[in-house]
């Protein structure tokens, strides 16, 4: 085995690509030490209901992954001028700190970790690793997840709180329909195609453990007393006849066109077979039982009714050829796909691991990615699939495939049968049918199955997920939770309302996975949103005017008119007023406006207004948040951004929202932990993150953290200058030492601070310098400014500074002090 040479990643290379990263090998790496499988096998996928649709069959395992390690070094001293000991980081070691991520270099990548007080040195990571240092602490304890605050009252629950008239949720946003990105994010290793011949059973049976009646779902064809169940026969309970016997063989012709090969599989309608089409050049088809009856009439309608299927040509869903019968059966025939399912993944990995192994969180997402553009055109061809799972998503190279689409139906049948499989299906489904909800909590339950062990989702968790403490991954990936959270929530209408909405935010989410696997350094990318505007950092970073602003939706009537609407916020506003028509845009502006104007109460009635008509809105909520900081109220605005992120998992600003507002109301920890989230994810939000990851540290005298934390910004940001002011003071106020103080002082030769302000901090500079020199002696090496760190050479330099400050003031009493201190401080010299 050897090790994967990419930066910062602890896997090996398995068949020519790494098995955590995925990349492919490209230099000669360090041998590494192979480690035997330990544990027992268990957590299985769960049994499927006795309608559950059939797959096509699996390939050959893969090499089981894991979630990424975090790697450390030592804590040995980097040299000026060396490359960053930061795990993936390309800076250089300048004046005693990384040039691009900003850790000292005497620190390495030795692990600080904050959880509250009191903070612990390190702490281990969810597969036993340390965290990684950098831009920030990992925040993994249940104490510092943002979903452990209150949340405001949204969707079903506002509604039924407030008694609103909309208690069902009638549509979504229209600007998330074409939120469709591409990869880039993260890599997975393609998976082989599987040739059609290797891929039939060589005696196909169904064990006995997974026969069940096709109509009651009795358990049937068991064994007893020592002899083995039989497969043919008839329901005790209904006396449906069953048949666990091919009904088909190789080198039957079906249909005088599809030449039988064999088994693939076995589902709940019967087999899956492999054949040639004899018609068309021989290419292999799969043929799926569509119904068993001995009623011509029956069969016919079966499949005219399923006849629309052949209508669906997607490039990630399986084909659809025709409709055939065949001895009184129904066949689908479709596209063979020779790839693996997760399903097979799954079981592969933890047959290699001697446990349950579940995919890396970024796989998986990047799993669903790839397939939500074909329920998106399911649905809007008026279709829900029914029946997804681990099972019927199959990958090819690098590309995956929907399959078995035996269970589509249209979304307004309310007569056919409904496939669906036990600890997959939507809970409201037995009493209000299958729709575009039903299918998202599928795919919800498909990632949390994909990512986790998920025991008791057959039973105890049923129609509920685990809490968040008892997950090391929900813990680990709040975003992620929150994101399964909403896609199966009890009442259908909290779920999104689109596979391209919930595919939006799962590209954000994606985007926070991996930025917090990556570990140390800053986000250098930037991701465009459809929601929200980009912060805005000021002068006074802590102002949460800077954060982002809502982005108007071009869908709503009224957009076109609000852009000609100018002025200051009190012309704005009263144009407003007067608008042609209202609608939700209209009433957010004026809830904005009315902020900007200073009339907080107006910008509340007009939130108050929209969530009355609709209590799934909510940006009403992120202004009520907005309002919440204008008067102070900290708590009041943690749960309403709270309530936003929940809403809107992938979208940053509602993180940033929310972390300014846990800053406010003390709540460090999570703040800090959502801060360092959007630090890494978007280069945007890096500014304001780490003005309130250097106040949280800061104040906590974590001065090395602080530091890190200005050293964020790059010099390209607009906010770079207010950065090294930011830096500048807190050196100075910190005083650790005179090679702090000298670092001060350069540091001011590039920021914002005005000309008083630049002399003030300048002077005080000189006067913790001298201080420190009358107690511990003077370093002529070292020099501050034009000065050495000499008793003579500092009284010079304080002079100076207070001269130059007496002359930006505009008091004159205060003037002449400082031009007296200045003569009294300056050195005695000899005429």
């Amino acid at each position: 085995m050897t090790r994967c040479t990419q930066p910062g990643c602890s896997g090996t290379i398995v068949d020519g690509y790494c098995d955590v990263c995925g990349m492919a090998a490209t230099s000669t790496p360090a041998p590494v030490a192979a480690v035997g499988a330990v544990g027992v096998a268990g957590g299985g996928a769960g049994a499927s209901s006795p309608a559950s649709a059939a797959t096509h069959a699996s390939s050959p395992a893969s090499s089981p992954t894991a979630l990424p390690r975090a790697a450390t070094a030592g804590g040995a001293v980097i040299p000026e001028g060396g490359p960053c000991g930061q795990p993936g980081c390309s800076g250089r070691i300048d004046a005693g700190y990384c040039d691009v991520c900003g850790t000292p270099a005497s620190q390495g990548s030795a692990p600080v970790v904050v959880s509250g007080a009191p903070r612990p040195t390190s702490t281990a990571g969810p597969d036993g690793s340390s965290p990684v240092a950098g831009i920030g602490p990992e925040l993994s304890t249940r104490s510092a997840a943002s979903s452990s605050i209150a949340s405001a009252a949204l969707g079903s629950r506002r509604a039924r709180e407030t008694g609103s008239v909309a208690t069902r949720r009638l549509g979504g946003s229209q600007r998330l329909r074409a939120a469709r990105l591409g990869g880039g994010i993260t890599t997975v290793k393609p998976a082989p195609e599987i040739d059609a011949s290797k891929a039939l059973l060589a005696s196909p049976s169904v064990p006995e453990n997974k026969r069940f009646c096709p109509k009651c779902g009795e358990p049937v064809g068991r064994g007893r007393d020592g002899k083995p169940g039989r497969t043919t026969g008839f329901c005790a309970k209904c006396r449906h006849p069953f048949s666990f016997d091919p009904k088909l063989k190789a080198g039957d012709l079906v249909a005088g066109q599809y030449e039988v090969a064999g088994c693939l599989a076995h589902g709940g309608l019967g087999w899956v077979y492999l054949a040639r089409d004899k018609n068309v050049s021989d290419r292999w088809v799969v043929l799926k039982g569509l119904l068993n009856s001995a009623d011509p009439d029956a069969l016919a309608a079966a499949i005219a009714e399923q006849r629309f299927l052949a209508q669906v040509s997607h490039p990630s869903i399986v084909e659809i050829y025709n409709f055939v019968t065949h001895d009184d059966a129904g066949y689908i025939v479709m596209e063979y796909v020779g790839g693996t399912s997760l399903k097979s993944i799954l079981k592969q990995r933890m047959q290699h691991a001697g446990k349950y192994d579940p995919l890396p969180v970024d796989q998986a997402l990047a799993y669903i990615l790839e397939i939500l553009p074909a329920f998106q055109y399911l649905h809007d061809l008026g279709l829900v699939y029914c029946d997804f799972k681990p099972d019927n998503i199959i990958q090819v190279g690098d590309e995956v495939k929907l399959i078995d689409l035996g269970g589509v139906r249209r979304a307004d049948d309310e007569d056919s049968a409904i496939f669906g499989t036990v600890g997959y299906q939507a809970p409201e489904v037995a009493d209000l049918g299958t729709s575009i909800a039903s299918d998202i909590y599928t795919i919800g339950r498909t990632l949390v199955v994909l990512t986790m062990e998920f025991r008791g989702y057959q039973s105890t968790y049923l129609n509920t997920l685990p809490a968040q403490g008892s997950s090391p991954v929900f813990e680990r990936y709040d975003s992620f939770y929150r994101l399964v959270a909403k896609a199966c929530a009890p009442n259908r209408d909290d779920r999104f309302v689109s596979a391209d909405e919930m595919r939006s935010q799962m590209v954000g989410v994606l985007r926070e996975v991996v930025a917090i696997d990556r570990g140390s350094g800053a986000a250098t990318t930037t991701v465009s949103s459809l929601l929200f505007d980009v912060p805005t950092p000021g002068i006074d970073d802590d102002d949460w005017h800077n954060l982002p602003a809502l982005r108007r939706d071009p869908h709503d009537p009224q957009t076109g008119w609000l852009h000609t609407v100018t002025g200051t916020p009190s012309e704005r506003l009263a144009i407003l007023q007067k608008a042609p028509a209202s609608s939700a845009e209209v009433l957010l502006d004026i809830a904005r406006t009315s902020l900007d104007a200073g009339k907080r109460d107006l910008a509340e009635s007009a939130a108050a207004k929209l969530l009355a008509a609709d209590p799934w809105e909510w940006r009403a909520v992120w202004i009520q948040g907005l309002a919440a900081l204008e008067r102070g109220d900290a708590r009041a605005a943690q749960a309403f951004f709270n309530a936003v992120y929940g809403q809107v998992p992938g979208e940053l600003a509602p993180k940033l929202a929310l972390a300014h507002a846990c800053e406010k109301a003390g709540d460090d920890a999570v703040a800090e932990n959502l801060y360092v989230a959007c630090a890494r994810t978007d280069a945007t939000y890096v500014p304001m993150a780490s003005f309130g990851l250097a106040r949280i540290r800061a104040a906590r005298k974590d001065i090395d953290g602080a530091v890190a934390a200005y050293r964020l910004v790059p010099p390209s940001s607009s906010a770079y200058r207010t950065a090294r002011a930011g830096l500048a003071e807190l050196l100075t106020r910190a005083n650790r030492g005179l090679p702090d103080l000298a670092e001060a002082l350069r540091t001011l030769d590039d920021t914002s601070l005005s000309a008083r302000r630049r002399a003030e901090v300048t002077t005080d500079i000189y006067r913790e310098a001298l201080a420190t020199v009358e107690k511990s002696g003077a370093k002529p090496d070292l020099r501050l400014g034009e000065h050495g760190a000499t008793t003579t050479g500092l009284r010079v330099g304080l002079e100076s500074s207070l001269r130059e400050l007496a002359r930006w003031t505009p008091d004159l009493d205060a003037r002449v002090a400082l031009v007296d201190e200045a003569n009294t401080i300056r050195p005695w010299s000899l005429w």
